[in-house]
Order: structure tokens, then C-alpha cells, then sequence
């Protein structure tokens, strides 16, 4: 539920877990060593970087904080970010990498609905963005203030994770379109009315190419994947405009009556 009283700053928004790690930190260095064990063990490990120590405690039976080890990194602050919102902020693409073959999810939202992508935006950390959308994470879910991750990133003035999330949605926008398209006219269900079997082999011929091209050109401009999708919509649209055009049929009373002249013009042989 979210929090009562008005939202936080975007400022706190932004450094709420630096705030809190520089506190930590401090605590660090003033406490009796024996007194360090109380921090989260997985906290160090995330913001470093150190995958290998992270895979530690993920993996090894022996280590003290194995079974502990998914409650460590879920812990939430007040506004429900665990340690992989840590991670996004700090820039630590490999420990995502690492952490999502654990079973995590990278869709969670806060209290508020910011996700992992919403943190790596506001903080620019474009290499994050990267791993992130590489492991098909919603680049099109929504904040408490209805705003997508590049809305966040162009609040933020973060302008290369504008652009490279303008890019991930073209990318996504065909992707889309195609798997619809595809679905459209191998579903009878779903489909707009009878499809004829030469058109319906163009469409998914067509749907074929633009997959293989996706699959080939991964470094695609947006207006490269624009253009793509509408040719694709060029050849489609004509099918299913023809699909959904009512068929002239003749009305029975015709059909009668040009029977009937038909009877007597034979007659007369």
C-alpha cells in the first residue's frame, strides 16, 4: 500500500538508497569489527559489483548466508526498493545479469510503481538499461504518475537513456505487430473473416522476413524499424481490408426471377 502523506521529493526519490549507503558506511567505520555482521551481507557484493562473491552465497551450502540469501536481497526500505534497486542506481549491470538466473523479478514495482528500469533511467545508467531490456523486462509499465521509464529518463535530462528506450519500443512496437499479425491469421477466431490461402501464406510469409530481419540487424535505427513495420503494415492491411469487405450476394428474389427468365427463354427451342 502506499505510504500516507504526500510523495517524496524526486530528489529523495533519486537518493534515498545513496543517503542510506553513506550512513552505512559511516556506521562501518565507527562500529567494533564484531559489530559489521549486523549489515546485510549481500548489500557490499551488490553495489560492487563483486558477482563472484554474490554467486557465493546464492550457491554455496557452506556459506552462512545461503539460506538467507533471496530474504537478504528482497529486504525493501520504506517504499518497498530491495538491493536490486541498489544495483540499478549503482550501475551494476553484471549483478543483475547474476542475480535475474536466480529467479528474481525484474518487473516488481515500489509502493509507488517505479521498477527496476524506472531506477535505471532516472540515474542514466544506460548499460544497466541494456541488461535490463535484454532480459525482456516491461519497457512499457507505468509510475503513480503514469510515467514509462523514458518519460522518467527525459524528466531526469538523461538523454541517452531516452534515446535508447525510444529505440527498445520501435524495436518492441514491431515485434509486436508481427506476433499480432501472425496470430491474426492463424487463429480463426481472431482473425477478420475468411482468408484466402495465397494471402494468408503472403502475410506469414511476410511476418517471416521481418523476424529474420530483427534477428540480423540487432544495431537497427528506429526510423530503420519504423520503416520496417510499415511495410509490413503495407502488405496486410489490403488483406484484411478485402477480408472484412461484405461480398456481394445475390438476393434470392433475383436468383427466382433470373431462373424463371432462364425457363422461358428456353421455350422457344
Amino acid at each position: 500500500m502506499e505510504p500516507d502523506g504526500p510523495p517524496e521529493s524526486e530528489s529523495s526519490e533519486r537518493s534515498i538508497f545513496s543517503s542510506q549507503q553513506e550512513e552505512e558506511d559511516d556506521e562501518e567505520e565507527a562500529k567494533e569489527p564484531e559489530e559489521t555482521g549486523t549489515l546485510n551481507p549481500v548489500l557490499q557484493p551488490a553495489l560492487t559489483g563483486d558477482v563472484e562473491g554474490l554467486q557465493k552465497i546464492f550457491e554455496d551450502p557452506e556459506n552462512p548466508h545461503h539460506e538467507q540469501a533471496m530474504q537478504l536481497l528482497l529486504e525493501e526500505d520504506i517504499i518497498g526498493r530491495n538491493l536490486l534497486y541498489a544495483a540499478c542506481m549503482a550501475g551494476q549491470s553484471d549483478v543483475i545479469r547474476a542475480l535475474a538466473k536466480y529467479g528474481v523479478n525484474l518487473n516488481e514495482k515500489t509502493t509507488r510503481g517505479y521498477t527496476l528500469l524506472h531506477c535505471a533511467a532516472a540515474w542514466g545508467r544506460l548499460e544497466t538499461l541494456k541488461a535490463l531490456v535484454e532480459l525482456d523486462v516491461d519497457i512499457e509499465a507505468l509510475n503513480f504518475r503514469e510515467e514509462r521509464a523514458r518519460d522518467v529518463a527525459a524528466r531526469y535530462s538523461q538523454t541517452e537513456c531516452v534515446e535508447f528506450l525510444d529505440w527498445a519500443d520501435a524495436r518492441l512496437t514491431l515485434k509486436k505487430y508481427i506476433a499480432k499479425v501472425s496470430a491474426a491469421v492463424t487463429d480463426t477466431e481472431k482473425g477478420p473473416g475468411k482468408l484466402f490461402k495465397e494471402d494468408k501464406n503472403t502475410i506469414l510469409s511476410a511476418c517471416r522476413t521481418k523476424n529474420e530481419w530483427l534477428e540480423t540487424h540487432l544495431e537497427a535505427s528506429v526510423s530503420e524499424l519504423l520503416e520496417q513495420k510499415q511495410q509490413l503494415e503495407d502488405i496486410v492491411t489490403p488483406i484484411f481490408t478485402k477480408m472484412a469487405t461484405p461480398r456481394q450476394v445475390k438476393s434470392a428474389k433475383s436468383v427466382v426471377s433470373h431462373g424463371q427468365k432462364r425457363s422461358q427463354d428456353l421455350t422457344f427451342y
